[in-house]
């Protein structure tokens, strides 16, 4: 069968491709793991022993370390995914050992408007309906660790009302932690995109049923406990880091932690196998890693510390990719990230697209599911020339951090070679490699030419470096970053962040503490609306959380939140089961 991907949906061109998928076994072979390393989850999908891969390779020397950014995307994504998978299969077709590592989708974009995090036409990873529907369970595994801790807390203030100190005591050995209702840290958590539990009233009904408050719920991959996940380095360090949660603040202003709830043991427990990387292939047979998840504009974004330590000894190229732009996803590996891994890439790629440069240089703006402007099917020289302000922009940031990045430009049907070229030229007067890959429509056969540029950056010297030391004071930081990163004119922070931002440096050792900022993706400001390079703004800073656990300090900007909401046409009105065969389709 001859694949055309521009006449098949993605799960069709998945489906042809699965019915001659490797065995796991098969994938554990390629990565050279013993029997008892890789632990099958049924015959096309497993987990890895990484205790046991990285005690046996601890002497062996690490393979290129790669990680795919972007532009400023927009609302439809640029590829980053797709990009990963096909150098992933362009660097296989050169004969490189390989591996990639990309994050679990959620259940809110694969249900919604994104759709799943697979990559897409023939750079895509399978088998496509497990990957896409819950996988191994590792969300699900957050998700009622999260709500655990939740339970243990509003039961503790059940409790704590309904009995006198005496009583408490005696009923459950626990002394009284006077926990103040009008400051809970954390809310539940579901992994679907649902505007309606954005803001909540829980406990209604008689004493039996709870206290009652306002409450929230946010998405699961925005919860703490993923973020741990993805930048603890063994279970030892989870375990610690699940105690230092902060469930709430006592009346005294004194912080309530899930040790002090003692349900962080337990929390951990449901975390024992999800802690473990999952692996997968490639429509090419590649083995793909797959571990932690995404939103890099409301979370840390990037896949597990772990599943890069053990891809880096078992490959002699691993590819990562940070979520969304170089200013959220590649910002957050640079400057949190590679601090606890204590890794440096050798390469850096940034995926753009001509359809996403237009956007910047001023094409209509379009919404997702909606037709596509006409102003996006036809050569326009001008918008591409005006956008890529956007790409040489993103370009800076990553040479800030001492590595010449190499430019993909993820070609798409309608672009022209004319825009094609313009793209070409303004990126190499910048200095920097650009290649034109074609990996949606012909697979690793379409990335050669990318994966030669990618081959030959992990040669050049870099000098990687942090944007800022963590000794620097909080505020300084959120202005190194705003300065440097997004180029924000000045940065405004509202008074009840500048007190919680006080708070936290007399409470705790801020060199100890990440930054992990919260803007939307759509753009380098804190202004979806403003697309391009924007001059001359405020970055406002209306909220600072902490995460003890993860070890984050959290500015938010803008109108951003924690729970996105599900659109008018979404995806799940497309997917059905045939219930003959049991096949799942309509997965995008």
């Amino acid at each position: 069968m001859n694949i055309n991907p521009t006449q098949m949906a993605d799960w069709e061109i998945a489906d042809h491709f699965e019915k001659n998928m490797l065995k796991i076994s098969e994938i554990g072979k390629k990565l050279r793991l013993t029997e008892d390393e890789l632990l099958p989850f049924g015959h096309y999908m497993g987990k890895i022993d990484y205790q046991s891969v990285l005690e046996r390779h601890k002497n062996t020397k690490n393979g290129k370390y790669i990680t795919v950014t972007s532009i400023t995307p927009t609302p439809l994504g640029e590829g980053k995914s797709t990009t990963t998978i096909g150098l992933l299969q362009g660097l296989g077709k050169r004969g490189k050992k390989v591996a990639a590592a990309i994050r679990q989708p959620s259940g809110g974009p694969t249900m919604g408007t994104k759709g799943s995090a697979a990559g897409g036409g023939l750079s895509q990873c399978i088998p496509l309906t497990q990957y896409s529907l819950g996988f191994t369970g590792d969300i699900n595994a957050v998700t009622n660790a999260h709500n655990l801790a939740m339970t243990a807390l509003t039961a503790r203030m059940q409790h704590e009302r309904n009995y006198d100190d005496e009583t408490l005591l005696r009923l459950s050995k626990k002394s009284r932690l006077n926990i103040d209702p009008k400051r809970i840290n954390i809310g539940f958590v579901i992994d679907f995109c649902c505007q309606s539990l954005r803001n909540i009233i829980i406990g209604l009904g008689g004493a039996k049923d709870g206290f009652t408050m306002e409450s929230h719920f946010d998405i699961s991959v925005a919860s703490e406990i993923m973020g741990i996940l993805a930048i603890c380095n063994d279970l030892k360090d989870m375990r610690e880091r699940m105690g230092k949660i902060i469930v709430a603040y006592d009346k005294y202003g004194k912080p309530v932690t899930t040790r002090d709830l003692q349900v962080d043991g337990a929390m951990t427990a449901w975390l024992v196998d999800a802690i473990k990387p999952n692996i997968i292939q490639s429509l090419e047979g590649q083995p793909v890693f797959v571990h932690a998840g995404p939103f890099a504009n409301i979370s840390v974004g990037q896949n597990s510390i772990i599943a890069d330590k053990v891809s880096l000894k078992l490959n002699d190229y691993h590819i990562t990719e940070s979520g969304f732009g170089a200013d959220i996803g590649y910002e957050k590996m640079w400057n949190l990230k590679c601090h606890y891994s204590k890794l440096a890439p050798d390469a850096v790629v940034i995926v753009a697209t001509v359809r996403a440069l237009k956007s910047h240089g001023g094409a209509p703006e379009f919404v997702a599911g909606r037709p596509m402007p006409e102003e996006y099917k036809h050569e326009n020289i001008e918008y591409v020339e005006k956008g890529t302000q956007n790409l040489l922009h993103h370009i800076n940031i990553v040479k800030q951090s001492g590595i010449k990045p190499v430019v993909c430009i993820n070609a798409f049907v309608a672009d022209t070679q004319a825009e094609i070229a313009k793209i070409k030229e303004l990126c190499e007067k910048d200095g920097v490699r650009v290649a034109v890959s074609n990996h949606w429509a012909e697979g690793g056969n379409g990335a050669l030419e990318l994966a030669d540029a990618v081959i030959d950056a992990c040669e050049d010297k870099n000098s990687f470096t942090p944007l800022y030391q963590w000794d620097m004071p909080i505020t300084d930081r959120i202005h190194t970053i705003a300065k440097n990163v997004y180029g924000a004119g000045a940065v405004e922070i509202a008074p009840a962040a500048k007190e919680k931002i006080a708070e936290f440096e007399k409470q705790y050792d801020t060199k100890e503490l990440g930054l992990c900022m919260v803007k939307t993706s759509l753009s380098l400001s804190d202004n979806p609306k403003l697309k391009g390079v924007p001059k001359d703004w405020t970055l406002k800073i209306r909220d600072v959380r902490y995460y003890g656990g993860a070890g984050f300090v959290v500015p938010v900007s803008g109108d951003i939140s924690l729970m996105p909401g599900t659109g008018s046409n979404p995806a799940f009105t497309k997917i059905d089961v045939n219930t003959e065969t049991g096949k799942v389709y309509g997965i995008f």
